[in-house]
């Protein structure tokens, strides 16, 4: 069963939520995020992404780059920026995305319950990018980016979060990029108990976003037990180490967009080559100038050539009862990507990109227009298909899903 807990947020005062407020650190390349950081000296991003303060040839894994986000953070603590509530609480997190609402409950999640597999994962992680994050929450013992992980919806958590909004939020703003966020503390204990007991029921919970991030926080826990452990004999199994920040949120509130591919070249074949291949496995048809999204499964869009078409999986393609086979983006990478363009690996091959749903199908034409020659807009994967893969014990392909909005690093801390 699920232990999630209370804990003693550092939350942004009310007048500089707004400011403090970041996207998540893995959306940026290094450029990008030091033009961001430079727009507002209180973006949790300067922190987030500390190389930003340092000039543009530094090293941006050396230690002294993550001992300026602690220098940082302490700062912003003891300046006031950063105020730790006084009763280990529960948290609201909304988030409001085109008249679109979803509502996440704040809290640590335990690191056994991710090590035992009640929190369940369908992506692999890469070790050079854990290290990036483990040396950032070792250094500041503190994790600053939520885990957005998901969860059967229940009736009790639901009556608990509508009788919680009915309060007045303790942050309202609206940022750039158009996007609400509101946040409430649960702070009543029957409410507590109630979420606490609840979650105690659950026996599954689902990673949707930030993999990289569970995985760092798991293994700054697990170091910190096994140097107690040396120390003592034994570690604290209360101590705040053993947890990590996530906001949960039920599945029936969340929105999956595609994650699109683009590729260089088109594996030595000239366009007709290519369309006559693809055509043994897929119903090929010219849609012409207008950008094709498809509407439903196994359905792909190709742009080529300036022209869209519309890619039909053939019977015999896929395996619909294989929770990982019957993805439509296993479906694209086993039929086309890996024996007709030789994309065998797309975790590590250079002539593949991915482009998220959010950035639309223009960005793909932009990108063929430019440093690519194909590209392919996807159906998107549905939450019950990420449930199902990762109850299997099985994994996605990589970048299957995109979910919208991003959450905000920055409203809320963890320090351990």
């Amino acid at each position: 069963m699920a232990t999630i807990k209370t804990f003693k947020a550092l939350r942004p005062g009310k007048t500089v939520a707004d400011r403090v407020a970041a996207l998540p650190y893995d959306v940026y390349n290094r450029e990008e995020a030091r033009i961001a950081a430079l727009k507002d000296r209180l973006s949790f991003l300067n922190i987030d992404r500390p190389e930003t303060q340092f000039p543009e040839d530094c090293d941006m894994y050396a230690p002294r780059v993550y001992a300026k986000a602690k220098e940082m953070l302490d700062a912003e603590i003891a300046d006031g920026t950063f105020v730790s509530d006084g009763k280990a609480c529960y948290y609201l997190y909304e988030l409001t995305m085109n008249k679109r609402s979803q509502t996440g409950i704040v809290a640590c999640a335990s690191i056994d319950d991710y090590v035992n597999g009640v929190i369940k994962k369908h992506e692999n992680t890469r070790a050079d990018k854990e290290l990036d994050r483990i040396r950032h929450v070792d250094t500041c013992s503190a994790q600053t980016g939520p885990i957005f992980l998901a969860y059967r919806r229940d009736t009790a958590i639901e009556e608990v979060v509508k009788k919680t909004k009915n309060n007045a939020p303790e942050a309202d703003f609206t940022s750039e990029d158009g996007i609400t966020h509101r946040v409430w503390v649960i702070d009543n204990d029957r409410d507590i108990e109630v979420i606490r007991e609840r979650f105690e029921n659950i026996d599954r919970i689902y990673i949707a976003d930030g993999h990289h991030r569970a995985a760092s926080a798991v293994k700054v826990g697990l170091m910190r037990r096994e140097a107690e452990r040396s120390a003592k004999g034994d570690f604290d199994r209360n101590a705040e180490y053993n947890f990590f920040l996530s906001v949960l949120f039920p599945e029936n509130e969340l929105m999956i967009m595609p994650y699109n591919r683009v590729v260089k070249d088109l594996n030595g074949l000239t366009n007709a080559e290519f369309l006559k291949t693809i055509s043994e496995k897929f119903n090929v048809e010219k849609v012409g100038e207008t950008a094709f999204q498809p509407d439903k499964k196994l359905e792909i869009g190709m742009y080529l050539d300036r022209e869209w078409y519309k890619l039909t999986a053939k019977e015999g393609s896929f395996d619909a009862k294989d929770p990982v086979k019957g993805l439509d983006v296993s479906v694209l990478q086993d039929n086309l990507l890996a024996p007709v363009l030789g994309i065998l690996d797309p975790k590590t091959d250079k002539r593949i990109d991915f482009v998220g749903g959010i950035r639309g199908l223009a960005e793909l034409e932009r990108r063929c227009e430019n440093d690519m020659m194909v590209a392919f807009s996807m159906y998107p994967t549905s939450i019950t298909e990420l449930f199902d893969v990762a109850d299997a014990g099985l994994l996605m392909p990589p970048k299957s899903t995109w979910f919208e909005p991003k959450l905000r690093s920055g409203l809320f801390i963890h320090r351990f």
